[in-house]
């Protein structure tokens, strides 16, 4: 792959990766709660759950959901459902001091956010066009598929790290019970209109 179309890959992934969504409403809202440290795995989870997603794109899955729309609404339904399950989760999440000794209830672990990215419409939408804009035909796809792979880990892993930083940091401003149940009411309303988002 040129440097050309990689770097423009780049941009196209950049975007679709930082803009709100599921994964960073659920990074803020993790980095808030459990800080910064102990939301790390949910991101490797998402990241992992990224690539496999764009593995299945690029071989197979994709064009199934291109073939049968039927399976395209079923991806929009099982998301929307996990996602206000998501957002009931954050949304009454309860109130913990980040600044004692004592660890607050665990916080999601990664496979869950491995699993989201299969059932989230925007990281299909993510995966496909970036496989459908940015391979290369002939013996230069499987090359052109690792270079988007590597591009969408790039991009995962910097803006997972802002927004998660980004949640970390309102966590230590939350200081009563009442800032947090309203942080955390916010975060999960902001998850839930997630929703509205897959059926735009």
């Amino acid at each position: 792959m040129e440097l050309s179309l990689f770097l423009s890959m780049l941009g196209f992934l950049w975007v679709a990766a930082i803009t709100p969504g599921p994964n960073n409403m659920l990074l803020t809202a993790s980095g808030a709660n459990f800080g910064f440290l102990r939301s790390l795995m949910l991101l490797i989870g998402i990241m992992i759950g990224m690539q496999v997603m764009l593995l299945m794109v690029a071989f197979g899955v994709g064009g199934l959901i291109l073939l049968y729309p039927s399976l395209h609404l079923f991806l929009k339904i099982a998301g929307s459902v996990y996602l206000l399950w998501l957002a009931w989760k954050i949304g009454t999440a309860e109130y913990e001091k980040l600044e004692t000794n004592n660890a607050p209830a665990a916080p999601m672990p990664f496979w869950q956010g491995g699993l989201l990215q299969l059932i989230n419409p925007k990281a299909w939408l993510m995966a496909l066009g970036a496989v459908a804009s940015f391979s290369l035909a002939g013996e230069a796809y499987r090359s052109s598929v690792i270079a988007i792979s590597i591009g969408m880990a790039l991009v995962n892993v910097v803006s997972g790290v802002i927004w998660l930083g980004f949640g970390t940091l309102i966590g230590r401003i939350l200081r009563s019970r009442r800032a947090w149940t309203i942080f955390n009411v916010f975060m999960g309303g902001l998850t839930a209109g997630c929703v509205l988002l897959i059926w735009h």
